[in-house]
């Protein structure tokens, strides 16, 4: 394992590409960032496009994002175990997801996390992840940093089916209109599977669990006039899994007849204004709803929602010397704890953005947020951020941030406490980047190297049954990554983490973050044929042992993933795919089961 692993991060070092997620064709603007900007001048920011996810056939969200560096993502069982998001060894509820713009952190959960279980990737053109604290564009749960997702437009129809182990069906279709000045479009798709047991068949676990999940999807788009253009979009999910506890009298996880149940609903709408006083300005409303129910010997049932009000200001392009965006936002929550406690929460802030860019090889980004929030007052973050090309094709870019996450609402009122609930204060965090990028003349090889540290104080833990503020942890590390295009149809990639993650508190490694990640895929697409042969791998690492308490060392593993089209004509193509090529006996999560080898063949077609 630390050969395959060691081995991956040479490759990368001699290859030394530039480092972005996706450098296929065409070109790449990080659009989460406020301003329209290019990856190389922001340190952790990595694109991942509708072409890429096509060509590894990839389901679900945890499908591309497990192959990002410094991503590590815990699921407790394959086919529809809860999925949570590590970025540089921050804790899942330090990630703040966004599709189309409209926040998706749970408010009902104790953590405010958000589960990807069931994010399939049918209706998404393209995912950007920024890695480090990011409150000052986003606020309140990007300590660690942002997914953000943006959804499909389409101008005709597509339907695709695709069937294999474990009686896995997954279907979906999609149609729509689209010009310039209007678009109309539809999506439906599903997911379903006999699965296998959520807890590892090592432990004696035989009986299988199941999933299904459904997401369906409508958007629309109208230009009024020259300056004023509307849109908007409603994604509705629901997902019923059946999972396994921790049943007596040993109460240590094995097989139960438990099942889980969400239904979200989450959209936008959205005004756009240009060229008014000087400035294109942006007006939206967006919202998202989540209804959790847990069916077992202790069912429970959660509900939330929220609302965001966004105003957003902009003025200049990603090449102009000066570009700079300014915004008001407007955040309410509410959420009810199994009848135990209704609570709102919310946040007024303002933030601003702005690039200054005195030549074409040098760029100073700034950005400043204030947030104040109705129950823990004000807190202030900000970004630095300056980008230089010191040779040609080599660009030096250096960062700080600090960031905030006000506590949770679960936390506010002490759910599940057992003794007297104490003042709690916000989460506060400190990041540093440096990454060193290169890109040949070309375009087609390309490299770089990110380090990083990222330092949590006051981060609230539940001890002595109550919420404290007490943790403080600290992650630093390097990633490493690597693009190359060896011929005109094949691409290879390949990454590499090395993350130091630790409870400064109490001198332990943080739960479920390896130490040592990577991946190396190949990418081939000559027009009729694509596919992606990948290998990952992750070292040991600190996780939670069966009992649910204690601390356990799960083994690394490395597993392999292959992925081919065959396109029959222009509007037919036919599919297949093989996860865990090898049969690796493995858990991406201690106590968790992952199936063996796994082969799925499918058709899509299209107009």
């Amino acid at each position: 394992m630390k050969r395959l692993l060691l081995s991956t991060a040479g490759l990368a070092l001699a290859l030394s590409t530039p480092v972005l997620a996706d450098s296929s064709v065409g070109e790449l603007v990080v659009t989460a960032a406020r301003l329209p900007a290019d990856p190389a001048e922001i340190t952790g920011a990595r694109i991942i496009d509708r072409q890429e996810i096509e060509a590894r056939q990839a389901v679900f969200a945890t499908d591309v994002l497990s192959l990002v560096p410094g991503i590590s993502v815990a699921r407790t069982g394959a086919f529809g175990g809860t999925a949570a998001l590590r970025i540089r060894g921050a804790s899942p509820d330090k990630t703040l997801v966004l599709i189309d713009g409209v926040p998706l952190n749970d408010p009902s959960d104790p953590n405010g996390t958000y589960d990807f279980s069931s994010l399939q990737l049918d209706d998404i053109e393209r995912i950007e992840v920024l890695s480090g604290p990011q409150s000052s564009l986003w606020g309140s749960d990007a300590i660690g940093g942002v997914v953000s997702l943006t959804s499909r437009e389409l101008d005709g129809w597509r339907v695709m089916a695709e069937g294999g182990s474990f009686s896995t069906f997954h279907g979906s279709l999609a149609a729509g209109v689209a010009d310039e000045t209007r678009a109309l479009g539809v999506s439906l798709a599903g997911y379903r599977s006999d699965g296998i047991s959520k807890a590892d068949k090592d432990d004696g676990a035989t009986e299988k669990d199941g999933f299904e999940t459904v997401t369906a999807s409508v958007n629309g788009r109208l230009t009024v006039s020259d300056r004023l253009s509307l849109d908007g979009r409603v994604r509705y999910t629901d997902t019923d899994t059946e999972i396994d506890g921790f049943p007596a009298p040993a109460y240590l996880l094995g097989d139960t007849p438990d099942r889980y149940r969400s239904q979200t609903w989450s959209g936008f709408g959205r005004a756009k204004l240009k060229g008014v006083v000087g400035l294109d300005h942006e007006l939206s409303v967006s919202a998202y709803d989540i209804d959790r129910e847990n069916r077992s010997d202790f069912p429970s049932r959660y509900t939330a929602d929220s609302q965001t009000y966004r105003w957003l200001a902009r003025r200049g392009e990603m090449t102009d010397p000066w570009s700079f965006a300014l915004g008001l936002e407007r955040e309410e929550a509410g959420a009810d704890l199994d009848g135990r406690a209704d609570v709102d929460a919310g946040a007024t802030a303002g933030f601003g953005v702005a690039r200054f860019r005195p030549s074409d090889r040098f760029a100073v980004t700034a950005s400043l947020r204030h947030d104040d929030t109705d129950d823990y007052g004000g807190r202030t973050t900000g970004r630095l951020s300056l980008a230089g090309q010191i040779a040609p094709g080599l660009t030096l870019t250096a960062s700080a941030g600090t960031g905030f996450k006000a506590p949770t609402i679960s936390q506010i009122v002490c759910d599940f406490c057992f003794a007297p609930p104490v003042p709690l204060k916000a989460e506060k965090a400190e990041g540093y980047d440096l990454r060193l990028g290169w890109r040949s003349p070309d375009g087609r090889w390309g490299a770089a190297a990110t380090a990083y540290k990222l330092s949590v104080k006051d981060q609230i833990a539940y001890v002595a049954s109550r919420y404290i503020n007490i943790a403080r942890t600290r992650s630093q590390g390097l990633e490493l990554e690597a693009d190359a295009a060896l011929t005109e149809a094949v691409r290879l990639k390949a990454s590499y983490a090395f993350t130091e993650a630790e409870d400064r508190s109490t001198g332990l490694d943080l739960l479920r973050v390896p130490q040592r990640s990577g991946a190396i895929s190949l990418l081939y697409d000559d027009g009729k044929w694509d596919g992606a042969l990948t290998l990952r791998g992750e070292s040991s690492q600190a996780d939670t042992a069966r009992d649910g308490f204690s601390r356990i060392s799960r083994d690394g593993f490395a597993v392999v993933d292959v992925a081919a089209g065959y396109a029959v004509n222009e509007r037919i193509k036919l599919t297949t795919r093989i996860e865990n090529l090898t049969g690796t006996d493995y858990q991406e999560t201690f106590g968790y089961g992952e199936p063996d080898t796994a082969v799925y063949v499918g058709v899509r077609l299209r107009n």
